[in-house]
């Protein structure tokens, strides 16, 4: 056999190149999903009035339906599984935690450092929630979280919504303190534009602040200071709602992809009474702008948590917002 022919017949060998490797995903928030932590209502009760909504009601009126309360959590809670990861937070059995299962309370994961994956644990004003951030802690240290509890008051994403890039949006005034923002900022490089809360029916950011997109945000400017609201304005076009539709919830809504979700009671509302009439309003209001951005909009019954002062965005802490990484229009 000549050289040449014992080439022909020999398999080619080419060099080994590898193939580049693709970053570990370490947590939820490295998914290339949407991540959102929840808590099945095991601990959920109303018996501390904590809030202005609460000490409206009387004990029997905002007495909790377990059955119900368990069936509108899977629904809310089957609707993002669908599209997304939702994890579940545990109750510790020996502590009574009744605000447990509203982890838009519990902390905020920061998305905006590259490499790192910092979550910063509640420091609650009300004595009865103040358990809930060591279980938040050890929750996240778990996970492998570089995890931070606020040196001042705050009460997580509920106060603190990011809007894109370094820059986030925080409310303070009722339940947390503009202190916290100061202290974000120098430890996370990070840019917080305030807004005062003055509505004790509004005592949330959430209430009041609802970013829909990178570059549009739902706000109640009637309710906002004008310089600070001057200052938002340089960071989001901001989409006007009233005070009326933020105490109906218009802004305590949450984005799964190109699908607003919003809690709405209609169906438990007389037709021509003045609750079903705002209601409607806002519900109206809502889907105008939905059709606007191009989303669409999906409705929850969460009656029974309503009893606790909350509605569909108290429900779920975002691990990530791969939502926002979307353009619909």
């Amino acid at each position: 056999m000549t050289i040449t022919e014992k080439q022909e017949s020999e398999p080619i060998v080419l060099p080994f190149r590898a193939e580049p490797r693709a970053a570990p995903v370490s947590n939820p928030t490295a998914l290339d999903k949407p991540a959102f932590l929840m808590n099945l209502p095991f601990s959920y009760e109303t018996e501390v009035a904590n809030n202005a909504w609460m000490q409206e009601m009387s004990c029997d009126e905002r007495q909790v339906d377990m059955r119900r309360a368990l069936r509108q959590f899977f629904d809310l809670y089957h609707f993002l599984a669908a599209e997304g990861a939702v994890y579940l937070l545990p109750t510790p059995r020996e502590k009574r935690l009744q605000d447990l299962v509203f982890t838009a309370n519990l902390g905020v994961v920061l998305e905006h450092l590259p490499g790192r994956t910092p979550v910063v644990i509640s420091n609650f004003t009300t004595e009865c929630r103040r358990g809930e951030s060591e279980v938040g802690r050890s929750f996240f240290e778990s996970m492998g979280y570089e995890v931070h509890v606020a040196p001042h008051r705050f009460e997580g994403e509920a106060e603190l919504k990011h809007l894109h890039d370094d820059v986030y949006v925080g409310g303070h005034g009722i339940r947390s303190e503009p202190e916290t923002y100061g202290w974000m900022e120098r430890a996370f490089d990070m840019r917080v534009v305030p807004l005062r809360e003055r509505d004790p029916y509004l005592y949330h950011l959430d209430t009041l602040v609802f970013p829909v997109t990178r570059e549009q945000t739902l706000v109640c400017t009637e309710l906002c200071e004008r310089a600070e609201l001057a200052e938002l304005e340089k960071h989001t076009n901001i989409i006007d709602v009233s005070a009326d539709h933020c105490l109906s919830g218009i802004t305590n809504s949450v984005r799964l992809y190109n699908t607003i979700l919003n809690s709405s009671n209609i169906h438990d509302l007389e037709a021509g009474t003045e609750d079903y009439s705002l209601e409607l309003s806002k519900n109206r209001r809502l889907e105008d702008i939905a059709v606007e951005l191009g989303f669409e909009v999906s409705y929850f019954n969460l009656s029974e948590f309503m009893k606790g002062g909350a509605l569909l965005s108290c429900l779920l802490m975002h691990l990530n917002r791969r939502s926002y990484e979307i353009r619909l229009l």
